[in-house]
């Protein structure tokens, strides 16, 4: 009978093990070290084992295989793997087939480790009051529930997770085909299959997630990295960054030294040299410029210019304080904040701002700072940049989630004109009646929630939104019948802007009374769904009677509004152009 040789893990014979001490290794006890009839012992060089130690195929399928200085302790080694060169001790884990390691100070995984899973990230308040939970999978629109209903996450949302995740350990896993080199002690890291860690620094109690298919992988780990109490699902962080108690969502880049400590960051948000603390960094959000401080704040589709600085604390209380930049916030470089401050969606934010204005009723704004602090707001302005057209167009074509296919967690509405942003101009028009009501103070201004306004920008705020809310439905009907009113999503419905997502508050109840993560999930999948369905019956509750007979009045208004869009292009090209000319001037 012919003998075929086996796979399954079997004790060394004697000579084995002698060729083994020949070679350089030595053991506590070698009964405990198991090979299988596929293991080339001329590959493993000076080993120490100890512990429970079984060992894989090793030779014959890559050119990088074998251990080799190297302490093995309690670890389960698959097949093909190359391990070289290992200072400390690669400890209580389990490294699956064709990985790497070379060059590093140790890999250790201790008894009960968690490796990050249900680490608490005290987000926008960095006292701890509203903490959330991070784990593989988590959305921007589950996080943003947890931050903004604390008691909720912490009576019913962290039952559903303990559900979810169970209260055991995670296995100790280096992931098959992971590579990691040249790296600092790496100790309750779990990594994910195909993951690259190079050069990192220090990592600890964390896990390094890949949800992209075989070959695409995005997660990352680079050089002077060091991590600790942190997730990293498919995205990167490189080149001495610095995170504690940290969230990295899909398509995340962190770059160049950027520090951040109790911050979440999801789909596409890209931090480079500055620093973040207790951020709600939603989809999109962007820091590239050193000295830009980011803290205790909400953002999405937020561009910071250089060395914008937030400040959260009211010196004799501490950092009590946060605020909220709803979507699409740009501020301008050097300018400051005092939260707690609201500032409304699209809008530029310049100069020192220390009243805690509260504009989130006014999308669209300029917000002007003077030297004293105070916030003059010019409502409806930004919508006449031809900027916001192409912010609209850029964001899903910069989705780098996509261009991995990456399976997506993050749920995004693009679009600039929306019934979030929409319900707030609508808003503004009985605010803006109000304030006029009032009439002007001594210095010729209306006062309102730590704001200034002139009356005259007021009234061309009206204007601007009338005609960017004909051109909203002008845009989502095109020629098409205006839409029946059915009853089925009421006028007064209100519409959220969840972290990038637009869902009605009906919808954040129903995630709150969900008996299960997924139920909460699935909700919000819902949503996004039957978005287009839902925001065509809304328009039909809202917008009938003032439109539904007026469609020749609507498109006009529509195309006034890109009008007045295009002469704002055309300006800047103009301006462009002149500046090119003065500079390639030989005079």
């Amino acid at each position: 009978m012919t003998k075929t040789n086996s796979s399954e893990p079997r004790r060394l014979r004697w000579w084995e093990w002698q060729q083994l001490e020949r070679q350089g290794c030595r053991a506590e006890s070698w009964d405990r070290v198991l090979v299988t009839d596929l293991t080339d012992l001329s590959l493993i060089r000076n080993v120490v084992f100890s512990g429970d130690v079984s060992i894989g195929a090793l030779g014959g399928e890559r050119a990088e295989e074998g251990l080799e200085n190297v302490r093995i302790n309690g670890c389960r080694i698959g097949d093909h793997v190359w391990v070289r060169n290992v200072g400390g001790t690669l400890s209580g884990c389990i490294i699956e087939d064709r990985v790497q390691i070379e060059n590093l100070d140790r890999i250790e995984f201790e008894t009960e480790a968690q490796c990050g899973l249900l680490s608490s990230v005290s987000v926008l308040d960095e006292t701890g009051s509203r903490p959330v939970k991070i784990y593989p999978g988590l959305s921007a629109q589950m996080a943003w529930m947890a931050a903004h209903f604390p008691k909720w996450a912490d009576d019913v949302l962290s039952d559903l997770l303990l559900d979810k995740f169970g209260y055991d350990p995670l296995p100790s896993v280096i992931g098959h085909d992971a590579v990691i080199r040249d790296c600092g002690p790496i100790v309750n890291v779990r990594v994910d299959p195909e993951v690259h860690i190079e050069g990192a620094r220090s990592l600890r109690n964390g896990m390094i997630v890949n949800n992209a298919p075989h070959g695409r992988a995005m997660a990352y780990v680079g050089p002077g990295v060091d991590a600790d109490h942190f997730i990293i699902e498919d995205g990167r962080v490189d080149s001495g960054s610095l995170l504690r108690h940290c969230y990295v969502g899909q398509g995340v880049e962190v770059d160049k030294g950027f520090t951040a400590h109790d911050t979440l960051m999801f789909a596409n948000t890209s931090l480079e040299n500055g620093e973040a603390c207790a951020v709600f960094a939603g989809p999109y959000t962007v820091s590239m410029h050193k000295s830009s401080l980011l803290i205790g704040c909400e953002t999405s589709f937020m561009n910071a210019g250089s060395g914008t600085n937030q400040s959260n604390h009211m010196y004799k209380l501490g950092p009590v304080h946060w605020g909220i930049m709803q979507r699409g916030v740009k501020t301008a470089s050097s300018s400051y904040v005092m939260w707690g401050a609201k500032i409304g969606a699209f809008s530029l934010l310049m100069g020192v701002h220390k009243n805690h204005p509260d504009a989130s009723d006014f999308p669209f704004s300029y917000l002007f700072g003077d030297e004293k602090g105070s916030t003059t707001v010019v409502p409806g302005m930004m919508l006449r940049s031809c900027g916001l057209t192409r912010d609209e167009k850029k964001w899903p074509t910069r989705d780098r989630r996509l261009k991995r296919r990456i399976p997506l967690h993050d749920r995004i509405n693009f679009t600039v004109l929306n019934p979030a942003t929409v319900s707030r101009m609508l808003r503004a028009f009985p605010l803006i009646d109000e304030l006029l009501g009032r009439g002007v103070d001594d210095d010729l201004y209306i006062r309102h929630k730590g704001m200034k306004f002139r009356a005259s920008a007021l009234d061309r705020a009206k204007k601007y939104y009338e005609l960017a809310i004909a051109h909203y439905l002008q845009a989502r009907l095109g020629d098409a019948p205006f839409p029946e009113d059915n009853g089925s999503m009421p006028a007064d419905t209100q519409w959220m802007d969840v972290a990038g997502q637009i869902v009605t508050a009906d919808d954040v109840r129903r995630v709150r009374e969900a008996e299960s993560l997924e139920e909460a999930e699935a909700v919000f999948s819902e949503a996004y769904e039957q978005f287009a369905d839902r925001e065509l019956r809304w328009i039909a509750a809202v917008f009938s009677e003032r439109w539904k007979d007026r469609r020749e009045l609507m498109r006009e208004f529509s195309d006034r509004f890109l009008k007045m869009v295009e002469e704002d292009r055309q300006a800047y090209r103009r301006s462009l152009d002149e500046e090119n000319a003065m500079l390639s001037s030989p005079d």
